[in-house]
């Protein structure tokens, strides 16, 4: 059975912890609980938890190098433990959706996400899979990469332990189902959340 890597993107170091930014941390430490592993650091500049999703093993890893520089830590651990871009699954917060909805898909853009921005240009292909956690757009005129680079807001945090639990079943679903079951199963199901006062 052929092994999959599933990387949360996110900032390294507690002051980052809650960011919006850190929500791919987030859901892979939910994935590392569920399966009883405790992360520990690799040579590919990563924390790597190597365990089973929906049967199949699967390297939960949670880059140790800046947002910015995922790329080189995901392509090590891709080359360490021989894994194809096919079986990358990136789970990240994406502005460009709502707060409460979750989406999957294979390859495209990176939409000014500086962690996909980077692993793209690491493996040489678009042709990865992303759970996207949708954070929604800043209020106002605030800079998006003030908005990525603060905390949930305490409306959002309500429902955020219930969109981290989601997101991991959908990293199990894509790993046991495939992309189009789970795109089928999860896209209609957006929460309908609370969103904090603009």
């Amino acid at each position: 059975m052929e092994r999959w890597l599933v990387v949360g993107l996110g900032n390294p170091g507690p002051q980052y912890a809650g960011n919006r930014h850190n929500a791919g941390f987030m859901v892979l430490d939910e994935l590392a609980s569920r399966d009883g592993g405790r992360f520990k650091v690799h040579k590919a500049r990563a924390e790597v938890v190597e365990g089973r999703i929906a049967g199949h093993p699967a390297v939960l890893a949670k880059p140790l190098s800046y947002m910015n520089l995922s790329g080189g830590p995901v392509k090590a651990l891709a080359g360490f433990y021989k894994i194809e871009p096919a079986r990358i699954i990136v789970v990240h917060d994406e502005l460009d959706i709502p707060y409460g909805a979750l989406r999957a898909k294979l390859g495209g853009g990176d939409n000014g996400h500086n962690g996909l921005k980077s692993i793209t240009k690491a493996l040489a292909t678009r042709d990865y899979l992303r759970v996207r956690f949708g954070i929604g757009r800043p209020p106002g005129r605030m800079d998006p990469a003030d908005y990525v680079l603060r905390d949930f807001a305490t409306a959002e945090r309500k429902d955020l332990p219930l969109l981290v639990d989601r997101a991991a079943d959908m990293v199990d679903s894509l790993i046991d189902r495939g992309l189009e079951a789970t795109q089928n199963a999860f896209h209609a199901r957006d929460l309908n959340v609370a969103r904090p006062p603009r």
